[in-house]
Formats: structure tokens, C-alpha cells, sequence
């Protein structure tokens, strides 16, 4: 379980694995190695991986995880390479705050950025901020709502509009500084988890539709 805050961003030092079935990475990241567990869960980029090797590197640690077929063909994973910049967050533990929404690291689908506006300029003093328009499926789309949750790329977003499949977020000076969410550009593929509440409020109400 995640809150959708970032705590570090990763980057993908190396991939091995057979095309559409498993592949492993490597990611160098700044935690201690000592407090990640073989076994232990990672939100990566928003999907929650497991970590199958740790060791410790200057300034940080490596650890290795693996994407199975069902992440490889919901997520952005198959674009990873070497060099990728993702967004990490350790799993909650008990008494953390919680800080965003929950977050399950089970990622629904892939978006799009369709824009990306400049709200302010980069050099005010607290820093640029960014408005993002993204789209996605009509299925998807369903379960997100105005002034509602969404996890994009590992990160806990308020929405602050939406037209048809199309929503748009707000990016802070502080978010796009401290997450990937920076570097993102007009047709960047983003990893969409909706919100959990949401989920289980459609699939409560499907047999009542049904009835």
C-alpha cells in the first residue's frame, strides 16, 4: 500500500528479460540498502514491484525487480531502458501519515499527455508550475472525477477538470522538482491508477444495473 508520494526517483541502470513475458531491472536508487528486505514492495513509475536483489552503491542502493507479463501489458514498462528516470515510493508502514490517497501500485492503464501549459514562468520565485491535459480510455475515464484522486506515474494528483476522456491535473514548483513530472513533455505515456473508492463503488453498482 502507497500514499502516491514521491520519496526518490530512480533511474534504470540495466533490463534483461524476453520480450512481452518477464524482464528485470535495475535501479539505482538513494535509499539505504539496509532497510529494504528481499521480498519487499516498490512503487516504480506507479506499478508496485518486488524487489529480488538489493545491494548498497555510492550514495544509495540497486535493487533489482521483475515485471511480469499482466504489468508488462497494462504499463509503460516495455519503454523502459537504460537511463529511464522513475518516481519511487517505499511501501507504508504502520503510523506513516498519509499524505495522498491510496495507493494499491495496481496500475489500470496507460494515459497521455495531450498538453502541457506553463501557469507560471520559470523563473518566479517559488519556480514554474504546470498544467497537464491527459487522456485516456473512455472505460477509464469513467471512474475519474472532478476535484477526485489519480495516481500518474507513482504520484498522487488532485484532478481539476474533466471533459469526456480528458482531465487535467496541476503540477506545484515543489512536484515538478522533486519527481519526474518535470521532464514530462506532450505525448509522454503515463501509468493511471485510478482511485481504489471509485473501483469498488462501479463494481458494487454493476448488479444493481444488472437487476
Amino acid at each position: 500500500m502507497f500514499t502516491g508520494i514521491v520519496t526518490d526517483v530512480g533511474e534504470v541502470v540495466s533490463e534483461e528479460g524476453a520480450q512481452g513475458t518477464l524482464k528485470r531491472l535495475r535501479i539505482h536508487a538513494a535509499y539505504d540498502p539496509a532497510t529494504i528486505a528481499l521480498g519487499a514492495s516498490i512503487a516504480c513509475g506507479g506499478p508496485c514491484l518486488t524487489v529480488v536483489a538489493v545491494g548498497p552503491r555510492e550514495g544509495g542502493c540497486w535493487f533489482d525487480v521483475d515485471a511480469a507479463a499482466e504489468t508488462l501489458e497494462r504499463t509503460t514498462l516495455p519503454d523502459w531502458k537504460v537511463g529511464t528516470r522513475i518516481n519511487l515510493e517505499r511501501s507504508l508502514k504502520i503510523g506513516d501519515e498519509l499524505g495522498g490517497h491510496i495507493v494499491t501500485g495496481h496500475v489500470d492503464g496507460v494515459a497521455t499527455i495531450v498538453a502541457r501549459e506553463a501557469i507560471t514562468a520559470t523563473d518566479d520565485p517559488w519556480g514554474p508550475t504546470a498544467r497537464f491535459n491527459i487522456k485516456t480510455s473512455p472505460e477509464l475515464a469513467a471512474f475519474i472525477a472532478e476535484k477526485g484522486s489519480v495516481c500518474l506515474d507513482g504520484t498522487s494528483l488532485t484532478v481539476n477538470s474533466v471533459e469526456g476522456n480528458v482531465f487535467s491535473v496541476l503540477i506545484i514548483p515543489h512536484t515538478l522538482a522533486v519527481t519526474t513530472w518535470g521532464e514530462r513533455q506532450l505525448g509522454d505515456k503515463l501509468n493511471l491508477e485510478v482511485d481504489l473508492m471509485a473501483r469498488y463503488a462501479a463494481r458494487l453498482a454493476d448488479p444493481r444495473r444488472a437487476g
